[in-house]
C-alpha cells in the first residue's frame, strides 16, 4: 500500500511520518480504491480507537452499496500491535456486485465512528468518506512469485515525541499489485510471538513503530527473528519466507532512549 496518508499517525504498522499524534484515528484498506469482487478488508485502530476494533467480536460490520444493499464482512481474525494498534481482518460474506461503489457500515455506528470513516485525499485535499468502486474482475492482480524481501539495517530516528524504531527489509522483484505482508516476530529472549499485517514504503518493510505507534516494538537490546507472508488484497498467498534474525534497533543507539 504505497503513498498513504495518515492523518495523524506517525506510524501505522506500515511506515513512518513526521507527525503529532492524536487520540484515536482508524485506517482503512485496500488502499486503492478499485477492488475485486473478493477483495478483503482491514479495519485499523488506533490508540482509544482500538476499542471499536474490539467491539467486531460482537458487531456486525458491512459494505454498503448506493442503492442500500448490505453485505456482511465476516470476521477473520483481531490482531494487536504492541504498541497502539489493533487491526481487523474482513471477507465478505458473498462475492461483491461489479462497477459498483461501496462504504463501510457497522451495527450500532456511532457519530464518532462515522466522523472516522474519513481518509485524506492528497488530490482535493480535503478529508472523504472511505468508499472503494469494484471491477468487473473476479481476482486481483497475482504478486510476482519471484518476490525477494532482504534485511538491509536497522534505525532509530528521534521525534518530538520519542523515536521511531525499525528493523527495515529490502523488497526485490515486487510488482505493481497491492501487497499485505503478514509479518510474525518472535523476541528470541522472552520468546513472545506478535503478528500483525504491514505494507511497504518506498520498496521497504519497516518493521517496527514510529513516533506515536506501531506494530511492534522493542527492548533496550536482545535479537529478535521475523518472517513474512506477502498476500494480495484477495488473500491470495506466495511462500512464507525464512526467518530473518536482527538485533534490537536499540542495541547500538547512543541517544536519550
Amino acid at each position: 500500500m504505497k503513498n498513504i496518508i495518515l492523518f495523524f499517525l506517525l506510524t501505522i504498522g506500515i511506515h513512518s511520518a513526521k507527525a503529532d499524534c492524536g487520540m484515536d484515528g482508524m485506517q482503512f484498506f485496500p488502499e486503492k480504491r478499485n477492488i475485486s469482487l473478493n477483495s478483503m478488508f482491514i479495519i485499523q485502530g488506533y490508540s482509544q480507537s482500538i476499542k471499536t476494533i474490539n467491539s467486531f467480536k460482537n458487531r456486525t460490520v458491512f459494505l454498503e452499496s448506493e442503492d442500500g444493499k448490505l453485505i456482511k464482512l465476516n470476521l477473520l481474525e483481531i490482531l494487536k500491535g504492541q504498541m497502539y494498534l489493533t487491526q481487523a481482518i474482513f471477507k465478505p460474506a458473498e462475492e461483491l456486485k461489479s462497477n459498483t461503489i461501496y462504504k463501510l457500515k457497522y451495527s450500532d455506528q456511532t457519530d464518532n465512528e462515522t466522523r472516522e470513516m474519513t481518509q485524506w485525499n492528497s488530490n482535493t485535499k480535503q478529508n472523504e468518506r472511505v468508499y472503494w468502486k469494484t471491477t468487473d474482475k473476479k481476482k486481483d492482480q497475482l504478486l510476482n512469485p519471484n518476490l525477494e524481501i532482504k534485511y538491509k539495517k536497522t534505525e532509530v530516528i528521534e521525534y518530538g515525541c520519542g523515536p521511531s524504531a525499525n528493523g527495515i527489509f529490502e523488497i526485490k522483484n515486487n510488482s505493481n499489485a497491492e501487497i499485505w505482508y503478514k509479518t510474525e516476530m518472535i523476541d528470541l529472549t522472552t520468546k513472545e510471538k506478535t503478528i500483525f499485517y504491514i505494507t511497504e514504503w518506498e520498496g521497504q518493510i519497516n518493521v517496527g513503530h514510529g513516533m506515536c505507534s506501531g506494530g511492534f516494538s522493542f527492548n533496550k537490546s536482545g535479537k529478535y527473528k521475523v518472517r513474512f507472508t506477502p498476500m494480495n488484497t484477495d488473500g491470495s498467498l506466495l511462500k512464507t519466507t525464512e526467518w530473518k534474525i536482527f538485533e534490537s534497533p536499540y542495541a547500538k543507539y547512543k541517544g536519550l532512549y
